[in-house]
């Protein structure tokens, strides 16, 4: 990942009502949620969200997919792993006790058998 695309995916989320929905989606995991029930999950007004995720769409943060009269809003989890892997490819300095924390919460929330975490 390019320092460009991590700052637009983090500016994205750097919005508490875009950090939600991104929430939100993660935990729908792969089937996602209209958005519609994104909204209503959230007490977001349709335009309001309309917009909150379009800038994550932009940010490569969202996939979304037709359904009949919806739109299906997913997060794309391969970029949000390889943000992950940007924020920590430098890390630790020889020090792996430093990444142990965030070690044991992947490992903890998530497991093999699921494609998100819970």
């Amino acid at each position: 990942m390019k320092n460009d695309v991590a700052v637009e995916a983090l500016s994205a989320l750097a919005h508490d009502g875009r950090l939600a929905i991104f929430r939100l989606l993660v935990k729908a995991g792969p089937q996602g949620l209209a958005a519609g029930d994104i909204a209503r999950k959230l007490a977001t007004a349709p335009n309001t969200m309309s917009a909150q995720l379009l800038i994550l769409s932009n940010a490569g943060l969202l996939q979304a997919r037709r359904e009949g009269r919806s739109i299906i809003y997913t997060a794309d989890f391969a970029q949000m792993t390889a943000l992950l892997k940007f924020l920590t490819e430098d890390c630790c300095s020889g020090h792996p006790e430093i990444c142990q924390p965030l070690s044991a919460a992947v490992a903890q929330h998530c497991t093999p058998k699921r494609s998100t975490c819970r």
